[in-house]
This record gives structure tokens, sequence and C-alpha cells, in this order.
């Protein structure tokens, strides 16, 4: 994993050197270090050890993205804002299995630092609010349930909402 600065001066680098091929007469080189420019463009916004924990994580393999995520050793100076977001709210998503207290934590963590999608934003709210019932926060769970409804704008967690409201009632 390259830092996240170390990402932006290759691709000024390669971009550069795109740029001499262009001046030497060698256009067929200079076009083809453009989209290699751009993976360390795409990199920089996009941290390849947290879409490789997301994809471990689709695949239901709690262990190997935390593995993944464990290579990233200083979240704070190696990613930027949003990838922090992300990097707390996959600790959450894992940890939400085993140790309530501790996912609890990372969600907060996440939402505070900001998630890109609202989805994610909705989820983490919704996994904060069954934490918040289970510990019997139940005003805190509305909260963070009416939150969650508000973000979830095409209705993908609309059922598990529903769920959890009915659920409230019980308590």
């Amino acid at each position: 994993m390259y830092h996240k600065n170390i990402k932006l001066f290759l691709a000024a680098a390669i971009i550069a050197f795109a740029v001499y091929q262009f001046i030497e007469g060698n256009i067929g080189n200079g076009i083809a270090l453009i989209p290699l420019a751009g993976i360390f463009v795409f990199l920089y916004f996009k941290n390849e050890m947290i879409l490789l924990a997301f994809m471990r994580l689709r695949k239901q393999d709690f262990e190997g993205s935390k593995k993944w995520l464990d290579k990233i050793k200083d979240p704070e100076a190696a990613l930027t804002v949003k990838q922090q977001g992300y990097y707390y709210y996959l600790h959450g998503l894992m940890y939400s299995q085993k140790n309530m207290t501790k996912a609890e934590k990372y969600f907060k963590k996440a939402i505070k630092l900001g998630l890109s999608m609202s989805q994610d934003l909705a989820m983490a709210k919704l996994n904060l609010a069954g934490i918040a019932m289970s510990k019997r926060r139940k005003r805190e769970a509305q909260m963070l349930l009416k939150e969650a409804k508000k973000a979830d704008k095409h209705d993908m967690l609309a059922d598990q909402i529903k769920m959890m409201k009915q659920q409230m009632k019980k308590i």
C-alpha cells in the first residue's frame, strides 16, 4: 500500500513522462501512460486495501476482510477522511457479530468522519439503532431509526427498519 501523497506524486510523474513522450513523437507511448496515471489518481480516492476488504466482506469472509484492513497501519495518515470513515465502517460491520461495544464505537466514528453513499450511512445508523435497542436505549434507537430511514433513499433497508420498529414496540 502506498501513502496517499506518493500516489499523487506517481500520477504527476507519469503524466509528465507522457507529455515528454508526446513531445518526442512517441504518441502511442504517451497515450498508454495516461490511463496508467489515471489508476494512481483513482487509487488516491479509493484505497485499494479498503476495496479488497469490501470484496471479502461481500463473500461473508470476515477474517479475510480483517486481514486486508490490518494492512493499513496508520489510517489517519494513509487515508483521506472519507476513506477513514469506510475503514471504521468496515470494522464496525465486522465487530457487530462479536463485540457490540466495539462495533458501536467504530460506527459512531465512521458516521462522524462521513460516508460517501447514503446507503452506507443508513446501514451504519441501522446497526447503531440495533445496538442501542439491545442495550435498552429505546429513545436513542428510535432517533437512529428515523435517521436511517431518511438516509435510505432507495428503500433498500425498508424491511429491516420495519422489523426493528416492530421489535421496539415489544420493549
